[in-house]
């Protein structure tokens, strides 16, 4: 199983990145996903998560209203798109795959690194 992230880089406060994450080595409809991210220093947190039809998805407190998660299953793919952000969202950001009867994630990706400047 390999995820693989893609899609980080610098902006400036305020402006907008689009993170991906393809999948591959797995039954992709099978899995929900996950978005976390770890800043310099702290623990990895939570970010985003979606069913593994995409017809639920939640989201930390933090994010909510700027972040949408999003999943293709015909691409393998998942997507967290990021408006508004904040230097606060620096971070490496990684995605995440759990089955459907397991509540803790089983596969992570390397990680892709935003960084937001002031």
């Amino acid at each position: 199983v390999q995820l693989q992230a893609s899609g980080g880089g610098l902006v400036q406060a305020g402006g907008s990145l689009r993170l991906s994450c393809a999948a591959s080595g797995l039954t992709f409809s099978n899995y929900h996903m996950g978005w976390f991210r770890q800043a310099p220093g702290k623990e990895r947190k939570f970010v985003a998560a979606i069913n593994w039809n995409g017809g639920s998805t939640n989201y930390e407190d933090s994010v909510k209203g700027r972040f949408t998660i999003s999943r293709d299953n015909a691409k393998n793919t998942i997507y967290l798109q990021m408006n508004s952000l904040e230097p606060e969202d620096t971070a490496v950001y990684y995605c995440a795959a759990r089955t459907k009867i397991n509540n803790e994630y089983t596969y992570w990706g390397q990680g892709t690194q935003v960084t937001v400047s002031s």
